[in-house]
C-alpha cells in the first residue's frame, strides 16, 4: 500500500515540486495539500494521511501549532517539519510539538524520499546529534511545562534503561551505546524500545527532547 503524503506549504511552486518528486515513486501518493495550518486541519478531518510534510512559516496558523494539534489526535499521521535552516527555533519547537523530525527545504530528492519512508516505518529522520545541537542552542530559551509529571514517568525506567536514555540523548547510536556499555546492539535496541514504550514516546528524537526537558541531560550534552 502506498504511503499517503500530505503537503502543507503556502508556496504553491514548492508544493508542485515536491508533488512531482513523490508522484514518480511507486510506493508514495500525494493525497492532500494545504496552503496553511487551518486548511490542513480541515483537510485531515476528511482524509487518511500517513505522513505530513509541514512548513513552519505560514499564514493563519503556523506549522508548529498545526503540528501540535495534529499530534494530539488519536493515531495521528507522522509529521516532518520543513525548515530553511538546520539550527532553527521553529525546528526545535516543531520537535517539541510532536514532529518526528525536520528536513531542510532544499533537501536532495533522494534524502526527502528516504526520510518519508523512515518516518512511515516508525523511525526518526533527524540524527539525535543534530537534535542535541538544536537543544543546546534553544532549550535554555524555551521553558518546558509539566516537568514534574515527566520526572515521575522517568521513575518507571530501570537503572540500565535510564543509562541508555542518557546516551541516546547525548547523540550516540545503538552501536556506540553498545560499545560504551559492553552490550550487544540487539540488547541496546531492546532497551530503547522499552524506553519508548514506558514513556509513551514515538522515536529517539522525542527521547532527546524529554531528556533535556527533565534535566537529566544538560545543554552541552552532559548528564545531570
Amino acid at each position: 500500500m502506498a504511503i499517503r503524503v500530505m503537503l502543507v506549504d503556502d508556496q504553491v511552486l514548492l508544493r508542485t515540486g515536491f508533488r512531482m518528486v513523490l508522484a514518480a515513486q511507486p510506493d508514495m501518493e500525494v493525497v492532500a495539500e494545504a496552503g496553511d495550518g487551518v486548511e490542513a486541519l480541515e483537510v485531515l478531518r476528511a482524509t487518511a494521511v500517513d505522513v505530513v510534510l509541514m512548513d513552519v512559516r505560514m499564514p493563519k496558523l503556523d506549522g508548529v501549532e498545526t503540528t501540535r494539534r495534529i499530534c494530539m489526535e488519536d493515531n495521528p499521521p507522522k509529521v516532518l517539519i520543513l525548515t530553511t535552516f538546520d539550527l532553527d527555533e521553529y525546528a526545535f519547537s516543531g520537535l517539541k510539538a510532536g514532529a518526528s523530525g525536520f528536513m531542510l527545504k532544499d533537501v536532495p530528492p533522494g534524502e526527502l524520499l528516504g526520510a518519508i519512508r523512515s518516518v512511515h516505518s516508525g523511525d526518526a529522520v533527524v540524527a539525535p546529534s543534530t537534535t542535541r545541537r538544536l537543544l543546546d542552542r534553544f532549550a535554555p530559551m524555551l521553558p518546558s511545562s509539566g516537568k514534574e509529571p515527566q520526572l515521575a514517568e522517568l521513575g518507571r525506567l530501570t537503572e540500565r534503561e535510564r543509562e541508555v536514555m542518557i546516551l541516546v540523548a547525548q547523540g550516540l547510536s545503538n552501536g556506540e551505546i553498545a560499545a560504551r556499555l559492553v552490550l550487544s546492539e540487539a540488547t541496546v535496541k531492546t532497551h530503547v524500545g522499552r524506553i519508548l514504550t514506558k514513556l509513551n514516546l514515538r522515536d529517539r528524537v522525542q527521547v532527546v527532547v524529554l531528556a533535556y526537558e527533565t534535566g537529566i541531560v544538560r545543554a552541552g550534552g552532559g548528564a545531570a
